[in-house]
């Protein structure tokens, strides 16, 4: 179900836009300066047609009209830091919490593993409580336990021992989204106790233990810029990651940013088809966040060239309460118990799921030019 750009709509964008999505598609990488050209372009509907024409196609080229599922368990929303966008922020008084045991978080494997799920993501704010000796026995005990599935870490920043042991104790994957790539606009989205160098410092020392890494921002944020886009971008194309999550900036209304306007779902998707672009083989998730501001927004994701979905296996109870932003959807496909559901929607754009661990397998070199000294 690709979709094809007319002749109208091509006639409705610039010659140097049509040069630089053939440039990218052709090469898999633009100059900084490109980008940003790139992004100023967007999400314009001719420009977006055609990259998401071009995402789809090489999306489909390297894996098909296969979606990947990853069951989402998220474990706790205690978090140390005071983020100005996050809803489960250390200031927000109002924010029920909670942290789950061992026992549930490992039933929610069991049920995740009976329903196919060969890939569970931990997420969590940082909560101290999660010892990395407490996390060593619960990798451990999965692994035991659920020895074909490969174990995702979303728990922040840690200290590159602690990275290690976790690496060590199992952990295959580590999710640590960067926000934004440019240290002033970092500084206006956290508290000064929080540093962006040690934000890109954790990344390197992800990489350098073993693990498969992810990376990603948020689209829309207050006082972003197509410049800060733009170097979200250049730093996505320099670092190649194996996953990369983006997702439209949403308010919480008990945030400094509670009456910031959200991020677009069509911009948000332009971007995913410049990363799919610039990072063949990345693991693309399309996100809650964007199933959040339109009823399909996941699937316009996945057409845009992602190819990752995330349904929630945590406890019905406290789904709710993990609000980084309001009105988060935790319902209906959203639940991993409806998994035929999510098979259904992802089948009417021409797709299957599979739950298997889909291991990141590094195809650039096969599926892409890169020319060394750009």
């Amino acid at each position: 179900m690709r979709r094809m750009t007319t002749e109208k709509e091509q006639m409705g964008m610039s010659q140097a836009t049509r040069e630089l999505i053939e440039k990218l598609d052709r090469d898999h990488w633009l100059s900084d300066e490109e980008l940003l050209a790139l992004v100023k372009a967007g999400p314009a509907k001719a420009a977006a047609a055609l990259l998401e024409e071009k995402a789809d196609r090489l999306r489909r080229t390297i894996y098909g009209n296969q979606v990947y599922v990853r069951g989402l368990i998220e474990m706790t929303n205690y978090c140390k830091n005071d983020c100005y966008y996050c809803g489960i922020r250390r200031s927000n008084r109002d924010c029920d919490r909670y942290r789950l045991t061992e026992e549930q978080i490992l039933a929610c494997c069991r049920e995740g593993y009976e329903l196919g799920f060969r890939t569970f993501v931990l997420q969590g704010g940082e909560d101290a409580w999660f010892t990395d000796e407490r996390l060593e026995a619960l990798i451990g005990e999965i692994k035991k336990g659920f020895p074909d599935c490969a174990v995702t870490l979303s728990l922040g920043e840690r200290s590159a021992e602690s990275f290690e042991r976790l690496r060590q104790a199992g952990a295959d994957r580590y999710l640590l989204r960067h926000e934004t790539a440019t240290k002033s606009h970092y500084e206006s989205l956290h508290p000064e106790t929080m540093s962006f160098e040690n934000r890109m410092a954790s990344l390197r020392i992800l990489r350098s233990l073993g693990y498969q890494v992810g990376c990603g921002f948020m689209v829309g944020s207050p006082g972003q810029t197509a410049e800060h886009l733009a170097a979200d971008l250049a730093f996505i194309r320099d670092f190649q990651p194996d996953m990369c999550g983006i997702g439209p900036f949403i308010p919480h209304h008990a945030t400094p940013f509670g009456n910031e306007p959200a991020g677009t779902l069509e911009q948000t998707v332009y971007l995913l088809s410049i990363i799919r672009l610039l990072v063949p083989g990345v693991l693309l998730p399309a996100t809650t966040a964007l199933g959040t501001i339109d009823p399909v927004g996941r699937e316009k994701g996945i057409l845009a060239g992602a190819n990752v979905v995330m349904p929630n296996l945590s406890p019905v109870a406290v789904r709710k309460k993990y609000e980084l932003y309001e009105n988060k959807i935790c319902t209906g496909e959203e639940s991993a118990q409806c998994r035929g559901c999510l098979a259904g929607r992802m089948a009417s754009i021409g797709f299957e799921i599979v739950t298997d661990r889909g291991d990141v397998k590094r195809t650039q070199a096969a599926c892409r030019k890169q020319t060394v000294g750009k």
